[in-house]
């Protein structure tokens, strides 16, 4: 019997009824949208990397209030840039400079230097642990072989990210359960961890199939997916689910601000860019007068994560300020792709737009996976 293309070896190893996986959306995230995505039967994920142990035990407690179905946490196993617990205070005021007009503009107080205070991956990690949650996933490096032993001793999935194919080699090795083969379309940060960001922008069309070549492991496609032709193109590169980020940043239920969803549901909004500015380390977001301003010639940025508090002041003001044009608002290419306003609407096209075409393609990209692992 030919396989349906909702089903294969992923879907059966998380326990969801669809090969649609949200995006943990970093700090815009939110067990609203999670579980949500969650309950309609694909894999709600929350990014709760900047976050303290105790915290996240706590959203992880209210998605499991909001659905009984599989979900991911996703952590930053890399959580600092070198230079990061030395950088001084003479170098907090060059960083402020190019922010301090806007935010003398906007009428808010300039911020004042503190130290950095760090938190530990490791720390994080053991509250997921310790809650046993159904899947987790990690960007920017492979958790200790301690921690993935636990994983799975407990039965819960883990998934590493992949910016080039070495990457993807690497946390097979490890023994990831599933690998996200996230291209240079993505929104969001580049999580490369073998070579700089800059050094690893390979393209979704590309990346995907040479990690599905290398790997024995379900692969995910992820970048510049925005609608069913995305989740398809994904099946048919071989990979075994799609993740898509951005369009769920639009959605009502997302942690994302009434500015950055209205910016994303405007046809314009696929203007994007890289840029170090917003947080330190590379990311794609929609191209604004702050990312401008940040990525010209001669401006000094501080490590990850001193820049990303740095550049918070900033945005708490612009977004109390309704200027759009002065707040980080990460995006994919594929932004103006994105029409979604409510999750179960969304997802309820998707899956049938899929469902009417997806078929033949399902087949091919089987029965090619099987005469790879003939090899």
């Amino acid at each position: 019997m030919s396989p349906r293309w909702n089903e294969n070896r992923l879907t059966a190893k998380l326990g969801i009824d669809y090969p649609v996986i949200q995006g943990p959306l970093g700090g815009l995230s939110s067990q609203r949208l999670t579980a949500a995505v969650s309950n309609f039967g694909g894999l709600g994920s929350f990014g709760a990397h900047g976050l303290a142990p105790e915290v996240i035990k706590d959203v992880i407690g209210e998605i499991r209030s909001l659905t009984s179905k599989p979900f991911a946490m996703n952590l930053w196993v890399s959580m600092e840039d070198e230079g990061a617990r030395t950088s001084d205070e003479n170098a907090f005021n060059r960083s402020l400079a190019p922010l301090a007009v806007h935010i003398d503009a906007l009428g808010a107080p300039r911020p004042t230097y503190k130290p950095y205070s760090p938190k530990r991956f490791e720390d994080q990690a053991c509250v997921l642990l310790d809650a046993n949650v159904p899947a987790f996933s990690f960007i920017f490096g492979i958790p200790a072989r301690e921690i993935l032993e636990e994983c799975r001793a407990k039965g819960i999935v883990t998934i590493g990210t992949a910016t080039t194919s070495d990457e993807a080699a690497a946390l097979q090795q490890a023994g990831v359960n599933a690998i996200v083969a996230s291209g240079f379309e993505a929104g969001g940060h580049r999580g490369s961890f073998l070579r700089p960001a800059e050094d690893s922008l390979t393209g979704t069309l590309s990346l995907v199939p040479q990690v599905v070549d290398i790997v024995d492991v379900p692969v995910i496609a992820a970048g510049g997916i925005g609608d069913a032709r995305g989740v398809i193109a994904a099946l048919a590169l071989g990979a075994e689910a799609a993740q898509l980020g951005t369009v769920f940043l639009a959605c009502e239920e997302s942690g994302a601000s009434r500015l950055h969803r209205e910016t994303l549901q405007r046809r314009n909004a696929g203007h994007t860019g890289l840029t170090k500015g917003f947080t330190g380390r590379l990311a794609r977001a929609v191209h604004n007068r702050v990312m401008e301003d940040l990525n010209r010639n001669g401006t000094e940025i501080l490590p990850y994560p001193p820049q990303r508090e740095l550049v918070r002041n900033l945005a708490i003001a612009a977004e109390a300020a309704g200027r759009a044009d002065l707040l980080p608002m990460w995006a994919g290419q594929s932004a103006s792709l994105s029409p979604c306003t409510d999750v179960l609407p969304f997802l309820t096209s998707l899956v049938e737009e899929i469902s009417e075409i997806a078929g033949p393609i399902t087949r091919w990209s089987a029965a090619r996976r099987k005469k790879q692992i003939v090899k």
